[in-house]
């Protein structure tokens, strides 16, 4: 069994792109690739939910392990790839938290929030209202067909 294996391995390792999809070269970030999704992903939701601390730690982690991927023996590209990605959304993600939290972006949306929340309810008073005529207009109709 341990000699299939060997042979499994050597055959594996004898291929370029197979030892190489094989290796932590690559899967290590492939599977940190998911940082950088969330990230992205993010973008669309509420900057209130955006952690600043957070969104600073990753930001100086992937400027670390940038620098890492390409100190490292052989070069790593799909790491620093994989963290260029990460710091550039942990950097929007950033500066969104920095509008929202200190620069006005919070006052603005609320602003916003209140007057959404006032037009829905001019909408709802006048639909009330063409609701009450159209009852009206029906029961003029009724009263005349009555007649």
């Amino acid at each position: 069994m341990a000699a299939a294996l060997s042979a499994l391995n050597a055959k594996i390792r004898s291929h370029p792109y197979l030892s190489y999809f094989c290796s932590t070269h690559f899967w290590g970030p492939a599977s940190n690739f998911g940082i950088p999704l969330a990230a992205i992903a993010d973008f669309q939701k509420d900057p209130e939910f955006i952690s600043g601390r957070m969104t600073a730690a990753l930001t100086l982690y992937s400027a670390t392990f940038m620098r890492y991927s390409m100190a490292v023996t052989p070069r790593n590209y799909l790491l620093f790839a994989c963290h260029f990605i990460n710091f550039g959304s942990q950097t929007t993600q950033g500066v969104r938290f920095l509008k929202y939290w200190n620069y006005g972006g919070r006052e603005q949306a609320l602003k916003m929030k209140a007057k959404a929340q006032e037009g829905i309810q001019t909408a709802e008073k006048e639909g009330k209202n063409i609701i009450q005529q159209g009852e009206e207009k029906l029961k003029e109709v009724k009263d005349k067909v009555a007649k």
